[in-house]
């Protein structure tokens, strides 16, 4: 069985240097935001290019404490609306409910997954104080187009970089076009942890300030509260473990790209409908997405031909029982996606012949 995602061979090809950042936090005795905390958000921060990087427990606190932080701020406030798109995980619509505040949902665009920007203004109201985006599967969204339209409403941008490692555009990384981003560093990512692990990145003296507190008890100084905080720090073994990683990052998305190209150019199924690709250098593949009518039958002649693949995501979050209030919403392009999605196995280990096979079995496909 070709596996979708093969993390012992992943991760073990650092395993030399994993095991030295393992024994150096072991023997320091410091297992919270010490040096190797530090380190990495030093690293990260010059990697996105952004002026600040916050480690915290994983993706979805990350875009939680963004929105809790401009809420303690005052730039927002409860009840005030975030534009959202409708195609996602639900992680990125949690962060704003989870702070009282109402996600707005948008349309995708059916062939990029991510949010349609001509669709945004015209959901906009006095109530509108950010637009989230998603860099779903691995590729920027129109960032250019969202910030003309953040800039000319006042808005925040709010950048969910979950699965958009390394992407870039115009020379500009993930996380560093928005006010603040989330990142998540689940074991699965491009760039993973051995853990849950997540950032923030963000330009703001202010919103950072606020951010190392919340993340901390509400604390800057131990026992000393300043705000209701949340305990939510990324650990020193895993800072160390991404400090090691971090430096492959690029070859990561190298050979993720190279993959993606065969699969781009040699798949040739009139039954499954390929991605589009707006520049190559703003795609990291996290994961690459087909559609299929007939996904079931799909999926089961792959896995008959031993190859894995998973679903993401089979519910769409306005249909999902955690939001109930959403349910009666129809948004017709997200359910097609939701409906018809399959992602193929895609790593910087897969072999040149288990890429083709995969090929192979895929143009062999009759629904």
């Amino acid at each position: 069985m070709i596996k979708f995602l093969d993390l012992q061979k992943i991760n073990l090809q650092y395993k030399e240097e994993l095991t030295e950042a393992y024994h150096r936090v072991l023997n320091s005795g410091w297992f919270l935001l010490g040096q190797e905390l530090q380190s990495f958000e030093e690293n990260y921060s010059n990697y996105c290019g952004v002026k600040y990087t916050l480690g915290v427990a994983n993706g979805l606190d990350a875009l939680t404490l963004i929105i809790r932080g401009y809420k303690e701020l005052g730039i927002f406030k409860e009840g005030d609306e975030i534009i959202v798109p409708s195609n996602t995980y639900i992680a990125s619509i949690l962060a704003i409910s989870q702070n009282n505040l109402k996600p707005v949902l948008v349309e995708p665009d059916l062939f990029t997954y991510n949010i349609d920007p001509t669709l945004v203004e015209n959901h906009i109201t006095e109530r509108t104080k950010a637009i989230m985006v998603v860099h779903l599967y691995g590729q920027l969204c129109d960032m250019p187009e969202i910030n003309r339209i953040a800039e000319k409403y006042n808005l925040k941008v709010i950048e969910d970089c979950a699965q958009a490692h390394g992407a870039s555009l115009n020379g500009k990384k993930a996380g560093a076009w928005g006010d603040a981003a989330g990142h998540s560093f689940y074991p699965g990512k491009n760039l993973g942890a051995l853990a849950d692990g997540g950032a923030i990145t963000a330009h703001d003296d202010a919103l950072a300030e606020v951010l190392k507190a919340l993340r901390n008890y509400g604390s800057h100084k131990k026992y000393e509260n300043i705000y209701q905080g949340v305990n939510s720090r990324l650990d020193e073994l895993n800072a160390a473990f991404l400090n090691v990683k971090l430096k492959y990052l690029d070859d990561v998305i190298k050979k993720r790209r190279e993959v993606a190209n065969r699969y781009l150019n040699e798949i040739q199924s009139p039954e499954v409908t390929l991605p589009l690709i707006l520049k190559q250098e703003s795609h990291v593949w996290h994961l690459f997405i087909v559609r299929a009518k007939k996904r079931e039958k799909l999926q089961k002649y792959l896995s008959g031909s031993e190859v894995q693949t998973l679903i993401h995501y089979p519910i769409p979050p306005h249909k999902q029982a955690a939001y109930k209030e959403l349910n009666h919403f129809n948004y017709p392009i997200s359910e097609t996606i939701h409906r018809e999605v399959l992602s193929l196995p895609m790593s910087e280990v897969m072999s040149n012949n288990e890429v083709s096979k995969i090929i192979d079995v895929i143009n062999r496909y009759d629904r």
